[in-house]
């Protein structure tokens, strides 16, 4: 799922009060210990950085050694339990400030997932907004089992399960090969437990102290804002300056908070029918809101009787609302045609006309089909079962939850509410999920229509972080929303971004920002 696109206030202070903090597991050792802090020697250790091209092939290497950007990799425990124990490495890439001499820090931004690679993609902060990277060292860190982070792959034969379809028969086909997934993971039940994110913000802490930074600043979108939370409620003292981009639900993250998106992702998609009824003499999808969603039931209708046939690929139940999801990518003119394409080739495919894929969708549904080969979508779901256990390993309770939302959730709620692997993982968590409850400042934005991180749950968000601004996008449909990193672009929200992140000017007031225009088409 993609991840896309004013009085001044005080700054977290070192010495913040806080509410409800939970230690981390390293601290809960060294105080066990005496005083004696058996993460020192990761805290100190060197760092050595070098080239991050890693061979004739490597293209990510490449184009960060292009950009003058520098690469390391830090050891950390696999367990901060046990520190003293097996270790694994972390791999990161550096931007170094563009202007030293007003440097005020390193910055480290994750642009969400879980399971995606951060080294090449914190070169966008740097092109987006250069008067951020003018002031921070920006890093881009790929968490534990991810990317050049001691990775792990299961060898999955697909990336996901997609919907559950329209009856039992198609349920159950995503219950045997969700089983199947989670099997193929078994061999890594040794490291399976601690990839979860509150070790992976043990690992940003590490990598601040080796780096010689007494507080980190932080930018995090959509599953980086889940990343954001915990690191602030295990580590607030260390914590300058913090942004969430369309924060999740602490509450609810895990392998289960998709059943949320549902309402979400449909309310996205009458947004987008009603553009494109507006223009229903380039599309011919429907002259009305209304047609265009029924030519979108006709085309689910369709694919429940049986697999549409576009070029090469079968599009059947399980796949078609995965496409479809693909609204989500945002509300701007450009982003819309490129859908209302990709359903007009569906529609025509409905009819039993010849279909041609254009380029995009082609490439989509080769990636659907396509074996997980870089192992990122298992490493997500593994990120996942590690944070919190599935609601529960027996398939009826998600077969009666679809059953029970057919009616108000036709096309997204049985893909958002399907089961996963992770009710049929090989290993529980090793620790609860993190309680996020404390008053560190942070600025948090978001849009109202947001249909991954969804509104309710960023006000969730919002409420336990009792020291955060809130500047909300509203009338806005589109997950993320600062520097048009994934989505369309708006200057309120990147004005307000930037004054925080550059001088340290945190909203007085929870405010709001308009959909206003802007080069990027939001």
């Amino acid at each position: 799922m993609r991840r896309r696109r004013k009085t001044a206030a005080a700054v977290a202070l070192a010495g913040t009060a806080l509410i409800g903090c939970q230690p981390s597991a390293a601290a809960t050792d060294r105080t066990a210990a005496g005083g004696h802090d058996p993460l020192a020697r990761f805290q100190r250790q060197h760092v050595t950085w070098h080239s991050c091209r890693t061979g004739p092939d490597d293209t990510a290497g490449k184009e960060l050694d292009d950009a003058n950007a520098q690469c390391t990799e830090v050891t950390v425990p696999l367990d901060y339990g046990h520190p003293d124990g097996r270790t694994v490495k972390v791999a990161m890439s550096r931007l170094k400030a563009t202007d030293p001499g007003r440097r005020r820090g390193t910055l480290l931004w994750n642009p969400g997932g879980p399971g995606v690679p951060a080294m090449n993609l914190v070169l966008m902060v740097g092109k987006a907004e250069p008067t951020v990277a003018a002031r921070y060292d920006l890093i881009g860190m790929d968490p534990r089992f991810v990317g050049r982070s001691t990775p792990l792959n299961c060898g999955w034969p697909t990336t996901g399960i997609g919907s559950a379809g329209p009856d039992r028969s198609t349920f159950d086909k995503g219950v045997a090969l969700a089983k199947d997934l989670a099997s193929r993971c078994a061999g890594h039940r040794d490291v399976l437990p601690y990839a979860s994110t509150r070790n992976t913000a043990r690992d940003m802490d590490v990598v601040r102290a080796a780096l010689g930074e007494s507080r980190l600043s932080y930018l995090g979108s959509s599953y980086g804002t889940y990343l954001g939370e915990v690191y602030l409620q295990l580590f607030p003292r260390r914590v300058d300056r913090a942004v969430l981009d369309s924060a999740l639900n602490p509450d609810l993250y895990g392998p289960d908070l998709t059943a949320t998106q549902g309402p979400a992702v449909t309310a996205a998609l009458e947004n987008w029918a009603a553009w494109a009824a507006r223009h229903h003499d380039s599309y011919h999808l429907g002259a009305t809101t209304a047609q265009v969603l029924a030519t979108v039931d006709r085309i689910n209708r369709s694919a429940d009787r049986g697999p549409l046939r576009v070029g090469s690929h079968q599009v059947g139940s399980r796949v078609l609302p995965q496409l479809l999801w693909n609204v989500t990518a945002g509300d701007s003119d450009e982003l819309y045609a490129a859908y209302a394409d990709d359903v007009r080739d569906l529609s025509d495919a409905a009819r039993g006309i010849d279909v041609r894929p254009n380029d995009r969708l082609e490439g989509v549904l080769t990636g659907l089909s396509a074996p997980d080969t870089d192992g990122s979508a298992g490493v997500a779901t593994a990120i996942q079962c590690a944070d919190r256990a599935a609601s529960s390993g027996d398939p009826e309770v998600y077969y009666r939850d679809i059953q029970a939302h057919r009616a108000d959730e036709p096309l997204f709620g049985p893909l958002t509410r399907n089961i996963t692997p992770c009710s049929f993982w090989p290993t529980t968590p090793a620790e609860p999920a993190t309680k996020v409850h404390n008053d560190v400042p942070v600025l948090m934005v978001g849009a109202t229509g947001d249909p991954a991180a969804v509104y309710p749950g960023q006000q969730v968000a919002h409420r336990t972080l009792t020291g955060s601004r809130l500047v909300t996008l509203r009338g806005a449909f589109r997950h993320t929303v600062y520097a048009g990193l994934f989505a369309p672009q708006n200057t309120c929200i990147d004005d307000t971004v930037n004054r925080y992140l550059v001088d340290g000017e945190l909203p007085g007031t929870d405010t709001t920002c308009p959909v206003t225009p802007s080069p990027s088409g939001g």
